[in-house]
């Protein structure tokens, strides 16, 4: 899969930030989260597309309220009225990524956002991990031909699998999925990230859609195999809005680009091939050493021949061989043993 770059496991964690509605009604805001997320090293900036009308029913019947939670007391229509980012916004936001070098697409949540995404050139789409049950919206947007990334947050392995195989059976994008917890914020011992594991037998590029605090359980998911890291983005939390509480700071979201790249990097390739740090330790590794003098011609015994650090005699694994042979020459205390002195 490529968006911008290639989202695989030798290229390091693909970072997007989220400015969901974090713009708090202004355009200046979003850009200025634009501009911090490229300023922490993010590759990405994640909008989402969508009207009110068309998310929801602005209705006074209870099913349309929310009881619970961060947002509660409110209607949802009333929620996304807030929370929404206007399309007409989108070209200038999308503009100011790409002067800084990110890639900007966005999460589309009707046909409509699906086609006017296409139309600004989005190379990716998001399907929000409510979403991932509305298999037509997938569909719609898997036609487009551009990779979709779906979070899974809620999702059972069945649900997974439809979304996956209605994605595929109507377009060739490619597709990845992004653990998810839909709590917000999402405590850390709730993470699950084991869940990862599980998620790998879909065969697809995973990462993860994060909503708890800080840098801890996305560099976590990087070293679990993670190729994406998305986190929501605020200039300040202290500044409010319905996603300040579960959003980083831009300092904090800096700080997850380099715990996540720390983590990749740490990975290395598996290979057995020693790194080049251990060369300087390898002479002090244990290898066998006269610790008496030998005379000539005199059995080597356990009581004059030990493995101890330096490495420079034989290896360890030789003293059974060793023991009970005869010094060629004299042998003195300290000397490294080495088959030449070995009758």
């Amino acid at each position: 899969m490529k968006i911008g770059r290639p989202i695989a496991a030798d290229h390091p964690p693909f970072i997007i930030a989220e400015l969901s509605a974090n713009h708090l009604g202004s355009l200046e805001r979003a850009l200025a989260i634009v501009d911090a997320a490229a300023d922490a090293g993010c590759d990405a900036m994640k909008l989402q597309t969508f009207t009110p009308d068309g998310m929801t029913l602005s209705s006074d019947v209870a099913d349309f309220h929310i009881a619970d939670g961060p947002w509660r007391g409110r209607s949802l229509h009333d929620l996304y009225g807030e929370a929404q980012t206007p399309y007409e916004w989108h070209p200038a936001l999308f503009a100011r990524g790409a002067a800084r070098g990110m890639v900007v697409f966005s999460t589309p949540f009707d046909a409509i956002a699906v086609e006017q995404l296409d139309r600004l050139g989005a190379p990716a789409f998001k399907i929000a991990s409510f979403e991932l049950v509305d298999l037509e919206l997938i569909a719609c947007a898997a036609r487009t031909g551009k990779p979709l990334i779906m979070s899974t947050g809620m999702a059972s392995d069945d649900e997974v699998g439809e979304a996956i195989e209605t994605a595929r059976t109507h377009g060739d994008g490619g597709v990845a999925l992004l653990h998810c917890i839909s709590g917000y914020p999402t405590p850390i011992e709730q993470s699950n990230l084991r869940r990862l594991d599980a998620l790998a037998k879909f065969g697809v590029p995973l990462g993860i859609s994060d909503h708890s605090p800080g840098a801890t359980v996305p560099a976590a998911a990087v070293a679990r195999g993670a190729l994406i890291v998305e986190k929501h983005l605020t200039l300040a939390r202290a500044d409010g809005g319905p996603d300040a509480g579960f959003s980083l700071e831009p300092a904090e979201m800096a700080e997850v680009v380099r715990s996540c790249r720390a983590a990749w990097s740490a990975l290395g390739d598996g290979s057995p091939v020693r790194p080049k740090a251990e060369e300087g330790s390898r002479k002090f590794r244990r290898s066998l050493y006269a610790v008496a003098d030998i005379p000539e011609g005199a059995e080597l015994t356990r009581d004059n021949v030990r493995s101890i650090r330096p490495g420079y005699g034989l290896l360890p694994r030789e003293l059974p061989a060793v023991i009970g042979r005869r010094a060629k020459i004299a042998i003195a205390r300290g000397t490294a043993l080495a088959w030449e002195l070995i009758a």
